[in-house]
């Protein structure tokens, strides 16, 4: 995919929500960048010192089977035998670094533009869940005030049942 547009919803399509980060795989990006995933593992390790664990992570065997089976892009016999690396928003731009490539610099760009994408729009999401909440309670509070409303009149209903009838008070005339 060197020297081309990438589409946004390629980028999309490879990004991944794994230990509560979003991230791309190793593949996938060398794919985006133009080079073997091979070079790509052989660059990060010659530089392990760049990347910690909260801009790369290398999957657990049990994680990486739990994602083949959930996750149809990853089919056994179509990724390495080794254990795949997954990079933050921050190990890609590391990435572009370490490749030093004109086209690593442009792929990272795209990158993080639709990373940076989709913060805003889980932002916008974010701020519109907690305006449905505030509503929600809101509503709730309706609703309890109601309940009390109905319960007390409720009791007025069944007091004024359980009174006897009260006498008539003031002048009756004859016959009535």
């Amino acid at each position: 995919m060197e020297n081309q547009i990438i589409p946004d919803e390629i980028i999309m399509s490879k990004i991944f929500y794994i230990r509560g980060q979003k991230v791309m795989l190793d593949s996938d990006l060398a794919e985006l960048y133009g080079v073997e995933t091979k070079r790509l593992k052989e660059q990060v390790k010659r530089n392990i010192n760049r990347f910690p664990e909260r801009f790369m992570f290398e999957l657990s065997r049990q994680e990486n089977e739990l994602l083949r089976s959930q996750n149809a892009t990853l089919k056994k016999g179509e990724h390495s035998k080794y254990l795949p690396f997954f990079f933050t928003e921050h190990g890609i731009l590391m990435l572009s670094n370490v490749l030093k490539s004109e086209s690593a610099v442009q792929v990272s760009i795209r990158i993080i533009d639709v990373f940076v994408r989709l913060r805003e729009v889980y932002a916008e999401q974010t701020e519109v869940w907690l305006a449905i909440e505030k509503i929600k309670s809101k509503l709730d509070n309706q609703d309890k005030n109601m309940e009390i409303v109905f319960r007390y009149l409720d009791e007025l209903i069944d007091k004024k049942d359980n009174q006897p009838p009260r006498k008539a008070i003031g002048f009756k005339p004859d016959g009535f």
